[in-house]
Order: C-alpha cells, then structure tokens, then sequence
C-alpha cells in the first residue's frame, strides 16, 4: 500500500493517507480568542482533509486540546457550527498545556478517505 503524506517538513508531515484513511496532526493556531483560533484550525482541517480526498463528513475521530476548560462551551460553539449534521465523530477533549503560549487550541482527526 502507498503512504501520501501532505505538507511535509523536517519532524512531521501535517498529514499522512494510509489505508484508506486520512491522519493529520495536530492543528494550532496563533493568536486571537479561542473561537477565532478553533475557527482556524477547523478551516486547516478542511484544507488539509480536501488534499487529501476526503471531507469532514467523514471524520472519524477528534481529538482536541484546550488549555482551560473554561473555554469549553466557546471551542464547542464553533465545533457545533462545523461538524457535519448527522456525521458527527467520535471525539475526545481534555486540558492540556500546549507547544506555545499563544495555542489556546490543538486538534487533530482521522478520517476516511
């Protein structure tokens, strides 16, 4: 089987196609509120998912990072508004310190392809 991966660069690539199945890494965005940022993120995923032949109906897993949990009803109000009806994944969320100061969200997914 051949592995595709998008975006490559020296430690990782932002996404791997394998399988049938679309991997990216996790997705940060710098600066703004946490809406602005999960609306970023959400946009690359998008991005990333159309390169690699697949959409966000078909998004499989999430797995989100937020550092405080206090922005959790303002992250999901942004999900909510991006999810595809009736095709929502499964999907884990927990409080974690990020990579940088100024992430205030992180996501990943997997997805068909």
């Amino acid at each position: 089987m051949t592995i595709k991966r998008l975006e490559t660069g020296a430690r990782m690539s932002q996404a791997v196609v394998h399988g049938g199945l679309v991997y990216t890494a996790g997705q940060v965005a710098k600066g703004g509120s946490v809406a602005a940022q999960t609306t970023e993120i959400l946009a690359n995923i998008d991005r990333l998912l159309a390169d690699a032949g697949s959409d966000k109906s078909k998004v499989l897993s999430a797995t989100i990072w937020i550092t405080d949990m206090a922005d959790f009803a303002e992250m999901n109000a942004v999900w909510d508004a991006w999810v595809a009806p009736g095709h929502t994944p499964a999907r884990a969320c927990t409080e974690a310190r990020l990579a940088l100061p100024e992430f205030k969200v992180e996501i990943m997914v997997t997805a068909a392809v």
